[in-house]
């Protein structure tokens, strides 16, 4: 199949950049130059990328959705929800080739799976990146077969930028999303994966991804075909979540958090924390509130070292805490 011929977007990203306020990013724009450039990269990245990203259809589940061939030998990357319940899912490249791959593992609490293709080929793929790095406002480039494989044109392109980064492995981008682009490769300038998208927000310019740093921190497990973990949509309700072990209280108008119970054997417990501290700011960071505190939490990961700033009985102290997970403080008790 020919590729689509892509939309000339030097006009198009000259009368969005003026009209909206754009974040800091690694990629600045100040003249048509340099949207110029930026498109040339865009588009040298779709060139690149775009025989590499896969429809998935199972036969037996009846789901559908997008993958990101990561190996010559035919390693396919996407999102555990895809591949829920299948042993086997059809493989459709963007010019309607059709071949079988055998589903791997997966960790459904990070929304992440594997699997390979059986046929024997060199197949096309595209390399990995990092996630961990990524800020907001960075330049990205979503791909997917939107509302599924469709033969009369290739994957759908959406650019857009980072918004933020967390909870736990996941990041959240402006990129327009909507069914069957599930699973499908978000990359960077370079022509990386970066991210698979997980799940798609209120708004359709508003989705997490599962960032590829998760794939690569179980790459072994998955590969070897364990699964494991819960589904969840919501990100905070991740059982890999970082968590202190408090509960948070009601302000009645002071900045901060309120401690109003500590979990026994917790991470807080462990540390001296006490019910009726006020937590005032982690590693120098403010928290004024309690959604600001889950935010900042939301960037850690299980096993990190923490500086949590209290106020308790009118004094300023600070202690170390060591981040459990959700599901360790609490599912296996």
């Amino acid at each position: 199949m020919k590729m689509n011929r892509f939309v000339p977007l030097a006009c198009v990203f000259l009368g969005w950049a003026l009209g909206v306020h754009l974040l800091s990013a690694a990629e600045p724009l100040r003249d048509l130059k340099d949207l110029v450039q930026l498109q040339s990269k865009v588009e040298a990245v779709v060139k690149q990328t775009m025989p590499a990203t896969v429809a998935l259809i199972s036969e037996k589940t009846g789901a559908a959705g997008s993958g990101v061939i990561t190996t010559a030998e035919g390693l396919v990357l996407t999102a555990a929800h895809v591949v829920q319940g299948a042993d086997e899912m059809l493989v459709i490249f963007p010019d309607g080739e059709q071949v079988r791959g055998k589903v791997l593992g997966a960790n459904y609490s990070k929304d992440i799976a594997m699997l390979q293709i059986v046929d024997k080929g060199r197949w096309p793929f595209a390399g990995m990146g990092s996630s961990k790095s990524l800020t907001a406002g960075d330049w990205v480039v979503a791909l997917g077969h939107s509302a599924g494989f469709d033969a009369a044109r290739t994957p759908p392109v959406r650019f857009g930028r980072v918004v933020s980064r967390g909870p736990g492995n996941f990041f959240t981008t402006d990129c327009t999303l909507i069914g069957g682009d599930s699973g499908g490769p978000i990359f960077d300038l370079e022509g990386k994966i970066i991210g698979i998208n997980s799940s798609i927000g209120v708004s359709l310019t508003n989705n997490n991804h599962a960032g590829i740093d998760g794939f690569k921190e179980d790459w072994d497990r998955i590969l070897a075909g364990e699964a494991w973990g819960k589904l969840s949509m919501n990100p905070f309700a991740n059982p890999e979540m970082p968590v202190l072990g408090i509960g948070m209280g009601e302000p009645r108008g002071m900045k901060g958090v309120p401690v109003a119970s500590v979990v026994p054997e917790s991470p807080s417990a462990a540390a001296g924390v006490r019910v009726g501290d006020v937590i005032e700011s982690l590693d120098g960071s403010p928290v004024p509130d309690a959604s600001k505190l889950l935010q900042v939490l939301a960037k850690r990961r299980p096993g990190d070292k923490v500086k949590l700033g209290l106020s308790r009985e009118h004094k300023s102290l600070e202690v170390e805490v060591v981040l459990s997970s959700r599901q360790a403080l609490f599912e296996e008790r």
